[in-house]
């Protein structure tokens, strides 16, 4: 891969639209780097990992803190059955060979969907998508399992069942400090449920996290604007690695990963194909711009405090 072909570096800072008394004098050097990385992957798992590797060092060789890989980081498989087949528990080979990576380099690694062999595998047959958090040390500091399966039927799209292979994860999970910033961890589908990422802002999130293979027609509608959405009415930067490409003859992904400020300014974006793109967090500009737009000290809870039902 030529790195220098395939990546759009971007550290910008993203105070254009905004009232100059806001802007902050923070050293951009000082501020803390993150990786992006953009993939394609396919059945073929080892072919996958030496992908994701070399992004990943590259991520190390530019001063990254913290490299980001999207949902499905480990395979894409071409069918249900396929997919149960190529998964794999969390103590198995593939996340050893990504903890020796995280040491190896020295960063922290958002693994961004995981399929996990769980548990309760034997009884269900069935995995998560599993969002894993690693330290630079390799150690797993925190997982979460996609809550919100994507069950849908998009005209031009074709349609896609997660839960015929997938559980439900049942919580979410607390925003984890790292070297970037408290993240709060999230997979693709969850981007359109706000009641999730108000949760993880109210817990403490300065970053949201959503790792995605997002689909053809969806994606050219819907996820800027959702990717936008969310950081803007978080106050949250929000970064969001991406499949793209064709993975196989059944399935292709958007791409476009970016990062997004808490003002919803897009401060990195990945260019067509595999590659990644870098963007400076500055949290000294999202407490600012949380102390001069204090929505959540505006919120009615009393009013709209309970949401999240069907619609009647």
């Amino acid at each position: 891969m030529t790195f220098g072909l395939r990546k759009r570096l971007s550290e910008e800072r993203g105070f254009s639209l905004m009232p100059r008394a806001m802007a902050i004098s923070s050293s951009s050097c000082e501020l803390p780097l993150v990786a992006v990385c953009q993939v394609t992957s396919t059945p073929d798992k080892q072919q996958n990992f030496k992908t994701c590797a070399e992004l990943v060092r590259e991520a190390a060789r530019l001063g990254a803190c913290l490299a980001f890989l999207p949902e499905a980081f480990d395979f894409i498989a071409r069918d249900p059955a396929e997919t149960l087949h190529l998964s794999e528990p969390l103590g198995g080979k593939l996340l050893e060979e990504y903890t020796q990576l995280a040491r190896e380099c020295g960063l922290w690694l958002s693994l961004g969907g995981f399929h996990e062999r769980g548990q309760d595998w034997e009884q269900t047959q069935k995995i998560y998508n599993c969002h894993v958090l690693l330290n630079s040390n390799g150690a797993v500091v925190a997982t979460y399992r996609k809550t919100h399966l994507c069950d849908v039927e998009i005209p031009g799209q074709g349609p896609m069942c997660e839960s015929n292979s997938t559980m439900p994860g049942p919580s979410l999970e607390s925003p984890v400090s790292t070297p970037a910033g408290k993240i709060g961890l999230a997979v693709c589908y969850d981007m359109r449920f706000p009641e999730l990422s108000l949760a993880l802002a109210q817990a403490g999130a300065e970053i949201l996290t959503y790792p995605s293979a997002f689909g053809s027609v969806t994606g050219p509608a819907h996820w800027e604007v959702l990717l936008r959405a969310r950081a803007i009415e978080t106050q949250c930067y929000v970064v969001a690695a991406a499949q793209c490409g064709r993975h196989h003859e059944k399935r292709a992904s958007y791409g476009h990963s970016m990062v997004v400020d808490p003002w919803g300014t897009v401060v990195a974006r990945c260019s067509e194909g595999p590659g990644l793109c870098l963007a400076r967090i500055d949290l000294n500009y999202l407490r600012q711009l949380r102390q001069h737009l204090p929505v959540f000290q505006h919120r009615r809870p009393d009013l709209y405090g309970n949401l999240g039902h069907p619609l009647s």
